[in-house]
């Protein structure tokens, strides 16, 4: 594939703290989970992204238990200053992915960060956050930790992951936030309310995971998935509802010739400048569908339909089974 100029994707500012980055993301944590795993296409499709000016890239020490930064450091070996690298920790996983906790003790923190250094093979990470807020530790003395790396030149930039309004004051004020990490799209917009505006008054942008609902807004979804993970919004009536529910969104793509998938994220981006969608993707044939959506435009009556469409717990059901959903944002 011909590389892609980098003219072709804009730039916006990760809230009033932080750098200028690409105004799409790229979430890579699906590279790991692919089975059979391809890493040279993975490695293929970063490199496709930077060339075409997405230098998000998002990842977790978790992901894959190590194997997605791995990838990622090969991706960037010898381009490092054209990559933004946003990464979690805390997140606790046993060999069979089953969900153990969150470790947010400070030398845990700086422990964490030690192993993803190596693995993406930098001197420092751009973007460093909890992916959750650790139950058993107060939350400033996690933060604290990463502004420690901070001091010491290891973090560029604090950022959190799912909280909620009140954890995302005590993180700022022990060191300014540049953006919280938050799911965030047509089916889910529990952030609305006090989430986004608390995030807005402080100067902090919001990068939204999860964009596309699991599949169910791009119609990837249509039978129930199998497995351990699957979140509440897939099973039984719950998908049944929310498929149907869908079915605007199909119509308004089609009529606009463009993907649902293009619509939805297109959608969360006409929500503020402050607001970074993070797209998945592990195939370079993805990379072009995905380039056209800052261009997707929407009239106000558009707009205004999928606002009604997709009002405010139209979707059933939670985001994450029981043992998660507990740890998460509310």
């Amino acid at each position: 594939m011909p590389a892609l100029q980098k003219v072709s994707m804009k730039v916006k500012q990760l809230g009033r703290h932080g750098p200028k980055v690409s105004a799409l993301g790229l979430g890579c944590n699906g590279m790991s989970l692919q089975n059979p795993r391809n890493d040279e296409e993975s490695i293929a499709t970063i490199k496709a992204a930077l060339d075409a000016g997405i230098n998000f890239l998002d990842t977790a020490d978790f992901y894959g238990m190590g194997h997605n930064e791995s990838v990622i450091g090969r991706a960037i070996k010898g381009r490092r200053d054209e990559a933004f690298l946003s990464v979690k920790f805390g997140m606790m996983l046993s060999p069979s992915r089953a969900f153990l906790g969150v470790d947010g003790r400070p030398k845990s923190v700086k422990n964490f960060a030690s192993y993803s250094l190596q693995r993406l093979g930098v001197d420092v990470i751009d973007i460093y956050q909890p992916s959750r807020p650790d139950p058993d530790v107060p939350f400033e003395e996690t933060i604290g930790a990463v502004a420690d790396l901070i001091k010491e030149g290891k973090v560029r930039y604090l950022g959190v992951s799912e909280v909620g309004a009140d954890n995302l004051r005590r993180a700022h004020r022990v060191h300014p936030v540049s953006a919280l990490e938050i799911e965030y799209s047509l089916a889910c917009r529990f952030i609305e309310p006090e989430i986004l505006p608390a995030a807005r008054e402080l100067g902090i942008a919001i990068v939204a995971y999860r964009v596309l609902a699991d599949g169910l807004l791009s119609g990837a979804v249509t039978t129930e998935p199998v497995g351990h993970m699957v979140s509440p919004r897939l099973q039984g009536e719950n998908l049944q509802h929310n498929l149907a529910m869908t079915s605007f969104l199909k119509e308004m793509a089609a009529a606009k010739g463009c993907t649902a998938a293009q619509l939805a994220v297109a959608w969360l981006l006409h929500r503020g400048e402050d607001i970074l969608p993070l797209i998945g993707m592990s195939r370079r044939s993805r990379l072009p569908e995905n380039l056209a959506i800052p261009d997707v435009s929407f009239s106000a009556d558009e707009l205004a339909g999928l606002d009604r469409a997709f009002a405010p717990g139209a979707i059933r059901g939670d985001r994450y089974p029981a043992m998660v959903m507990k740890y998460a944002a509310q």
